[in-house]
């Protein structure tokens, strides 16, 4: 794969994380976060503080992509990638089957360009 078709892989994975991120900060308490994350009104409204800093990390993790991105910077991809892998992971095993297709399997396939970018 070429490294127009990575670098696409992993700005859609830096896009998923900035709608996360959008979803975490903003309308966790709204009918779209509500649903999104299966949750009621009151536990949203008590763990607001909680997901406005998860979706600030998610936020980072974006950054880093489209900063790896962008500057040409192999390490910062590969290291945003890896942390969104396995963050999926994580998220999979503690909160949801679903999160593991949602955030691992698009980094697992932009890793996955990137190796083969970057072993030829």
């Amino acid at each position: 794969m070429g490294i127009v078709t990575t670098n696409t892989l992993i700005l859609l994975v830096a896009l998923i994380h900035v709608w996360i991120m959008y979803l975490e900060m903003v309308l966790w308490t709204k009918p779209k976060g509500l649903k999104t994350f299966r949750m009621t009104a009151q536990k949203a409204e008590d763990s607001k503080v909680l997901a406005f800093n998860q979706g600030l990390y998610n936020g980072f993790l974006a950054l880093a992509l489209i900063w790896g991105v962008i500057g040409a910077k192999p390490d910062l991809q590969l290291y945003g990638l890896a942390c969104v892998f396995f963050a999926g992971i994580v998220g999979a095993l503690t909160v949801g089957k679903q999160i593991f297709f949602v955030q691992s399997v698009p980094a697992l396939l932009a890793l996955i360009a990137f190796w083969n970018l970057h072993q030829s």
